[in-house]
């Protein structure tokens, strides 16, 4: 399956996408989530905390959140489950950084031991069967190969463990979906490159949208990487969805 989103880069087609995920993500992370709560206008909030209503019956105790950013997904997770321990990874030092502050810094902890460090995606530095629920939020996207991504964490979920995916996805309302091109293509470009002065970074982010396989597509690939049970929800006139599967 030909996967649009790993042929979309950050800044150039000379470096391997993960390099220029990682820049762009060490450059912007000042700037990460003022960004995320005015480019969707504090929803981004109300789809994780479905997210994580959405893994609360399986009541994991050792959960890995890749792509973790600034750590807000998995502070929730502390906060709302209470695992007995909680990794979250990411490519970006800058952002890892950020998140060790919040989880310091955080009554939402809860005694979880909780870690942040950084690692690839593709190559997750984690023992077979190591978690009983991996997540990620807005990240598949940058994804460098996904499929191989979806097999790393199949391999480090233990049996019937749960992924949890929320990714930003393309609305199909004939009404919404002109308004949402604009506002992608224009608004968030703009606001982007003067609050983060990263010149390609939010542009990037709807070009990483539109490529990105969605719906049954991403479902598809969650299949081949070996997960069963798999769905989607979509949220907000589709402009986000939330995809789970079991191991």
């Amino acid at each position: 399956m030909e996967i649009k989103a790993e042929s979309v880069n950050p800044y150039d087609d000379s470096r391997s996408k993960t390099e220029q995920v990682r820049e762009m993500f060490d450059s912007i992370a000042p700037a990460y989530d003022f960004m995320n709560r005015m480019m969707t206008f504090g929803i981004d909030k109300l789809w994780r905390a479905k997210a994580v209503r959405l893994i609360r019956k399986n009541a994991p105790e050792r959960v890995l959140d890749v792509a973790t950013g600034t750590g807000d997904l998995a502070l929730l997770l502390c906060r709302e489950l209470s695992p007995k321990s909680l990794t979250g990874i990411d490519l970006s030092e800058n952002m890892i950084e950020i998140a060790r502050k919040k989880a310091s810094q955080s009554s939402w902890t809860n005694g979880v031991d909780i870690k942040f460090r950084t690692a690839d995606c593709l190559d997750l530095p984690f023992d077979t069967c190591s978690f009983d629920c991996v997540t990620v939020a807005y990240g598949v996207r940058n994804f460098e190969r996904l499929l191989q991504g979806y097999r790393e964490m199949h391999r480090v979920l233990s049996d019937n463990g749960v992924l949890c995916v929320i990714e930003l996805s393309t609305p199909t309302s004939s009404f919404i979906k002109p308004l949402y091109r604009l506002y992608t293509k224009y608004v968030i470009p703009m606001v982007g490159r003067l609050v983060s002065h990263d010149v390609r970074a939010y542009s990037y982010l709807p070009e990483s949208i539109a490529a990105v396989p969605q719906g049954d597509s991403m479902l598809e690939l969650m299949r081949q990487a070996g997960f069963r049970e798999t769905r989607f929800i979509p949220l907000t006139f589709g402009t986000c969805t939330i995809y789970l599967a079991k191991k």
